[in-house]
């Protein structure tokens, strides 16, 4: 009859129960995985609240749209009692033609180890309003005010606007003031008196400095809009509704134009305040001055490998023990598991100063170092103690070529995978999942057992 010992000493030793117990422990440290996370969530939120703090007083995404005329007109209603009511309302006429150009120059501030992307762009824009050839006009209206005329141009941040801006209308200079001047179109943005003909054309031609971080975008508004941009900035991603007709990209600097026509808008050359309002936020076009993905985001993709990270150093582990002989307690799992999991954590603490790459090096050297010496004093076998520093070393290879080539990333995970899969049956086909050696061994032990 089997003894309680003899039957606890088999437990132990069962092979299914540890692989058990190593899958529990691999999702047990998931907890502080998760933790890391959100601590890389909140070190990135802290990163932008800077970015924030710093581009509210130079100038955030800047957005220019116009110019744009706008013309007051009255409205009279008569009651049945007699009585009269005049309201002042505005049309919105837009160009016959529009052209903007803008050179950036790039600057990279720093606030403590945050970096934030800023530029300072000259622009010019200049173009025409043929009134003669519009018929357009409303129904309702009673008299045009053409002597209350104001030409508005949207900016999205003034605190951009470094000098006083001056406008030429018909070869007459005139000063923009702030001030949306009843325009629908945008919220934020100067304007001037002009004097308008309704049987006129006006040539118009405005020459200012603004300053902005991350991104440049123009709504092209007119029958016929041109727009020219180049900066000293070699990462552009070019957004908004349309791509840019040409482009070039050198390792020092981009310029791209974009061409657009009245048949690519959804409203109309002339429109009331209360009208279309809504669609001009949907069709701008421009760039976004790219960093290079930043520490965070990248470690941010790191712990999500965290759970495959984990079990597939378990999995060398368990092989190791099974195919050695040797015995590592749950404990002893644990223990470099939270090694593992405290790689991330010294990854992001050194990204912050010294970048990702050698960041990662650095900690991938010492968690590897660490984990192979602990390894050496349980199995005291170099062989061993080799494989399992080698197999860790490929596992850190594959995960920073994952992190590092994210348009590739889906496929080369998947190729990794497909081969840790295959080592994985290789090894466990000579196991006896329902005893405690090798294949090859137990029909030796069995023997020996039957002969004793």
């Amino acid at each position: 009859m089997t003894s309680k010992n003899e039957k606890t000493n088999k437990w132990r030793q069962s092979i299914t129960l540890k692989l058990i117990v190593v899958v529990c422990l691999s999702l047990l440290l998931l907890i502080p995985s998760a933790l890391i996370k959100n601590l890389i969530d909140e070190r990135e939120e802290r990163k932008n609240e800077t970015i924030t703090e710093i581009t509210s007083k130079w100038g955030s995404e800047q957005t220019i749209c116009g110019p744009v005329l706008i013309v007051p007109y009255s409205v009279v209603t008569r009651y049945t009692n007699g009585t009269t009511t005049e309201d002042i309302k505005y049309f919105q006429i837009l160009p016959d033609k529009l052209n903007l150009s803008g050179d950036i120059d790039t600057e990279i501030r720093y606030r403590s180890i945050y970096e934030v992307l800023t530029y300072s762009g000259d622009f010019k824009i200049n173009g025409s309003f043929n009134i003669s050839e519009l018929t357009e006009w409303p129904n309702s209206y009673s008299t045009i005010l053409w002597n209350d005329a104001k030409l508005v141009i949207g900016i999205t941040d003034l605190k951009g606007i470094t000098k006083t801006i001056n406008l030429n209308w018909n070869d007459t200079i005139k000063k923009f003031a702030p001030g949306t001047a009843h325009c629908s179109m945008f919220t934020s943005g100067i304007n001037s008196s002009v004097e308008v003909d309704p049987k006129g054309e006006y040539a118009f031609e405005i020459s200012f400095n603004l300053n902005g971080s991350n991104a440049l975008f123009v709504t092209p508004i007119a029958n016929e809009t041109s727009v020219d941009i180049s900066a000293d900035w070699n990462t552009p991603s070019f957004d908004g509704s349309f791509l840019p007709s040409d482009k070039i990209i050198t390792d020092s600097n981009f310029s791209a134009n974009w061409n657009t026509n009245e048949m690519n808008r959804s409203y109309p050359q002339i429109t009331s305040a209360d009208e279309y309002s809504e669609y001009f936020d949907y069709q701008s076009v421009g760039v976004r001055l790219l960093l290079p993905i930043d520490a965070y985001q990248k470690s941010t993709r790191s712990v999500k490998y965290a759970l495959l990270f984990i079990a597939l150093s378990f999995l060398i582990l368990f092989f190791s023990e099974i195919i050695s002989k040797g015995r590592i307690h749950p404990v002893q799992y644990l223990i470099v598991g939270v090694a593992l999991v405290i790689f991330y954590s010294l990854l992001i603490a050194l990204a912050e100063y010294i970048g990702f790459n050698l960041a990662f090096i650095i900690a991938s050297l010492v968690i590897v170092s660490m984990i192979t010496a602990y390894i050496h004093s349980l199995f005291k076998k170099w062989n061993i103690t080799i494989v399992i520093g080698s197999a860790l070393v490929l596992l850190y290879v594959y995960l920073f070529t994952v992190v590092q080539i994210a348009d590739y990333a889906l496929i080369i995970g998947n190729i990794g995978l497909v081969i840790i899969l295959g080592l994985v049956m290789v090894f466990s086909r000579r196991i006896d999942w329902y005893g405690n050696q090798l294949n090859g061994d137990s029909k030796e032990d069995t023997k020996e057992q039957i002969n004793s």
